[in-house]
């Protein structure tokens, strides 16, 4: 197996997953070593949960943190952490991190959901009436949270990108939402029924996409326990392979950067991403903006803020390119390359 190949492979695939046909431009031609780190695909089942996340069918009832304290429970992690809180009657997407990954899932989602939104008006409405009060939210909104939410009711901005009216019945109406993270759809329905004078509630919603992950990702509660019997009774993997993806799948939104086997155990302690360290970088990236560092194999390193444009990585021999925010990767997984007690880059190891 080329395993620098299928690393290049596994990060386009990221990128496309979300909807980016990005480039990933060759800084050090430089092929990967088998003997560090691991292809996501080829680790054990142990670091498979440690670095991985499950993206739960939240069912009606139960609160986003209880759904997360079950998971952790189930699958004997000793971190878990959820993208995104739903109220306890709202259902689907609860993506949660696991172990390792709740280091970044914070940076990483607060991007667009998507929600299917059953809103009953209090009179009946013509449906063209309808449409246009609809379409006047289409763009940027104030909303301040509603009085049951448990955040702060400052007045705040939010951008909904679609709204698609599926279905009308009488006064029930089924709509489809893509907004961005922290938009009330609660409020959002009161406020309709405001512009139409007729007044309006939320009865029922679902959640059907969160960032990178939809409703072909779901698994429900029953399913994972099952994967765990499986596992336990039988030493089956494969369900539960199936039920928890690769937790690199969180950062498939962000322009990446591949370091050099050489780079990634000094990002790994802390140190700033020098010139000399890239391998590839996306065509995306852009200076002050966040990024994802991957090794060649695919493995993530960090969440960081890009210093340089990727024609200025691409161009720049020495000098800073991106600044760690937050570290997954365990220490000692790649090689050291800097000179003991120098606290410096070897540069016979660069070349």
């Amino acid at each position: 197996m080329d395993v620098t190949a299928e690393g290049r492979k596994f990060l386009q695939e990221l990128g496309k997953r979300c909807g980016y046909e990005e480039k990933m431009l060759v800084k050090f031609d430089e092929p990967t070593s088998e003997k560090y780190g691991k292809l996501p695909s080829q680790r054990s089942l142990e670091e498979h949960l440690k670095y991985g996340v499950v993206v739960i069918d939240k069912p009606a009832g139960p609160t986003s943190h209880e759904v997360v304290a079950w998971a952790k429970r189930l699958l004997g992690v000793s971190k878990a952490g959820h993208g995104g809180t739903l109220d306890p009657r709202v259902t689907g997407v609860l993506p949660v991190a696991l172990e390792r990954m709740t280091k970044v899932v914070g940076l990483v989602m607060h991007s667009e959901k998507e929600y299917v939104c059953l809103m009953q008006l209090h009179k009946p409405i013509a449906f063209e009436e309808l449409k246009r009060a609809v379409g006047e939210f289409v763009g940027e909104i104030y909303q301040r949270p509603p009085l049951r939410s448990n955040v702060k009711r400052a007045v705040r901005r939010r951008r909904i990108h679609e709204i698609e009216i599926i279905e009308q019945e009488e006064r029930l109406v089924l709509m489809r939402v893509v907004s961005d993270a922290g938009t009330y759809m609660r409020k959002l329905c009161w406020d309709i029924g405001l512009l139409l004078g007729a007044g309006a509630h939320m009865r029922e919603l679902r959640r059907t996409r969160s960032g990178p992950f939809d409703e072909r990702d779901l698994v429900r509660m029953h399913e994972l326990s099952e994967a765990v019997y499986a596992y336990r009774s039988e030493g089956r993997e494969d369900l539960l392979r199936k039920a928890v993806l690769p937790g690199e799948r969180l950062c498939c939104s962000l322009p990446k950067i591949a370091l050099r086997d050489t780079a990634v155990e000094s990002v790994v302690n802390g140190a700033k991403l020098a010139a000399p360290g890239v391998a590839l970088v996306s065509n995306r990236v852009r200076g002050g903006e966040k990024v994802a560092l991957f090794t060649q194999k695919g493995e993530l390193v960090a969440i960081a803020r890009a210093l340089m444009g990727a024609e200025e990585i691409l161009e720049a021999e020495r000098g800073i390119v991106a600044e760690p925010l937050r570290v997954v990767m365990e220490p000692h997984l790649y090689p050291r390359a800097w000179r003991k007690g120098e606290g410096r880059w070897s540069s016979s190891s660069l070349r």
